[in-house]
């Protein structure tokens, strides 16, 4: 069977520019190839990016929190539902035509009122030692007629309930005036016509007469001045009787209130419940109505996620629960962080600036045509990564990629790109915290678990500003999320210089790697722009001696 699930292209958390636009990038170059692949992103966009997606009119992405199995991957189709005031026969009849071992009930406006199943059906059958009293179960003279597959011989207000109980005229005319009382319900055989009269002169709502008895017209003459009911079943009169006891209403034996869950719930959060309840199959609910069933037979394994990863590889900046999913290419320009797959996958990384370098010539090479909104994104992605070719993990073939991206585009590099820039370097009313976990990834440095923002700015001051705010917020993330350190990098665009922030511990490991003082909490790298090729080898270098 032909899998209609998407295959999401997805980028690190706290998306950058070049996470999101080559996603985007590549989901068109695969969709050019007849693939199913839809972008999708791993968090908040940040102003930079959505100054380019508004540019180029392009929507954002899906956000995709976490890859965990939920609900909605397992969830059966459920067409077959019963109304609360269909009888019992109907359900027997649904389950047995679709095989069904359980099946959601619904009111007439189609809102889940219960679920009934077929165990439910049978305890009521074992209950059930004699006839019904029907009086109370709201049971309509219109459901034992369509039970009965009676012809109605003298009709009254079909719609109406019962209001007596049902009564087999059995036995001499003395033992029915005993029995039979008023409003009840008589079935009665082939029987002489003093018998029908004197059952009618009780006072009862309708006559049943069983396997096509003769009734004759002084008793249908009778009956219609008392307005009596007068129906002729083909059935024998046990059989009748076993029917009417099906014309039940289906709310009255079915369970009110079930167990209910929603699409997005995840798997691991169900199982406890079910295991807990231990019942067949569980409904699943969208702002309150039916869109279809859990079965916990078929609780299995769930079909997992596809993900193309763009512009990262290790694990610590995937999105959550990437472990679940299966990853089937991986497009990135960075170091190799230690992903592991089940089974041999399509990687493409490039030492160059940008992952949307690899995506604009990815569509060339193939002979893929990039429209004028993809370029501009894919463009917009490079100027970012390299900080307007100020970046030393710049190289000749990324400017080479947006010059030409450009001219699809119909933007002027230079102009786009510092437009582009500012619009993204002022904190905004960014919080200390926001601006601590902005655009961060996450390394495995030594024994050393490593986060490491950037904010890039054209000016320096007013987030030097707020130094003790950050270093509180970053020491904060590292005692509640348990990292051993937290950097920031103040990055100025236009000084093409860094302050890097810090808090957590070993300082030392700053002091070694940028053989400055690091007794404080942050020190000045001119020059510095790139996390990828100035901050994180001199921490690998660094560890390696400070741990011999």
């Amino acid at each position: 069977m032909k899998n209609t699930k998407p295959i999401y292209t997805i980028g690190h958390r706290n998306p950058d520019t070049d996470s999101i636009c080559s996603a985007i990038g590549y989901a068109h170059l695969k969709q050019a190839l007849g693939e199913n692949v839809v972008p999708a992103r791993a968090g908040k966009i940040n102003a930079e990016t959505k100054y380019a997606l508004a540019y180029f009119k392009v929507e954002q992405p899906l956000l995709l929190t976490d890859l965990y199995p939920r609900v909605k991957d397992v969830t059966l189709d459920c067409k077959i539902v019963v109304r609360q005031h269909d009888t019992l026969r109907r359900l027997g009849e649904v389950m047995r035509e679709h095989d069904l071992k359980s099946v959601p009930v619904t009111d007439s406006k189609g809102i889940l009122v219960g679920i009934v199943t077929v165990s439910d059906l049978a305890k009521r059958y074992f209950q059930e030692l004699g006839m019904q009293n029907l009086a109370d179960m709201r049971v309509r003279y219109r459901d034992i007629i369509a039970a009965t597959d009676s012809r109605v011989l003298v009709s009254g207000e079909e719609g109406d309930t019962i209001k007596g109980n049902v009564r087999i005229a059995a036995g001499s005319i003395q033992t029915i005036q005993n029995t039979v009382e008023e409003n009840d319900i008589v079935i009665i055989g082939d029987r002489h016509d003093e018998t029908l009269v004197d059952c009618l002169r009780q006072g009862i709502s309708c006559l049943i007469v069983s396997g096509n008895g003769r009734v004759s017209a002084d008793i249908i003459e009778e009956a219609q001045k008392r307005h009596v009911f007068v129906l002729s079943t083909p059935y024998d009169t046990y059989t009748v009787a076993r029917l009417i006891n099906q014309c039940v209403p289906i709310r009255r034996i079915m369970h009110a209130d079930p167990v209910c869950f929603k699409p997005l719930d995840l798997l691991s959060d169900i199982k406890g419940t079910m295991e807990q309840t231990n019942y067949r199959n569980y409904p699943v609910l969208e702002n309150g109505r039916l869109v279809g069933i859990v079965s916990s037979d078929q609780l299995m394994v769930p079909e997992r996620e596809r993900v193309i990863l763009v512009d990262h590889n290790e694990r610590g900046q995937a999105v959550e629960g990437i472990e679940e999913a299966k990853i089937l290419e991986i497009i990135d320009h960075h170091r190799l962080g230690g992903i592991q797959t089940s089974e041999p996958i399509y990687t493409h990384a490039e030492p160059v600036g940008c992952t949307a370098t690899i995506i604009a010539n990815m569509h060339w090479h193939r002979d893929i045509d990039i429209p004028p909104s993809i370029a501009g994104l894919l463009l917009s992605a490079i100027l970012s990564d390299t900080v307007l070719f100020r970046s030393p993990t710049c190289t000749p073939y990324d400017k080479k990629t947006a010059e030409r991206l450009a001219e699809i585009a119909g933007v002027d590099v230079q102009a786009y790109g510092m437009d582009m820039l500012k619009a993204g370097s002022g904190i905004g009313d960014m919080t200390p915290q926001e601006i601590a976990k902005n655009d961060l990834k996450e390394f495995q440095i030594g024994d050393y678990r490593i986060i490491v923002s950037q904010i890039s700015v054209m000016d320096t001051k007013e987030v030097m500003d707020l130094e003790d705010e950050l270093i509180a917020a970053m020491t904060n993330i590292c005692e509640k999320e348990g990292f051993d350190m937290s950097l920031v990098m103040v990055t100025d665009i236009l000084e093409e210089a860094t302050y890097l922030l810090y808090a957590g511990s070993p300082k030392t490991l700053i002091g070694e790697a940028f053989k400055k003082d690091a007794s404080g909490t942050h020190v000045y790298l001119p020059g510095v722009m790139s996390r990828k090729k100035q901050i994180i080898p001199p921490l690998s270098e660094a560890v390696k001696r400070i741990t011999k």
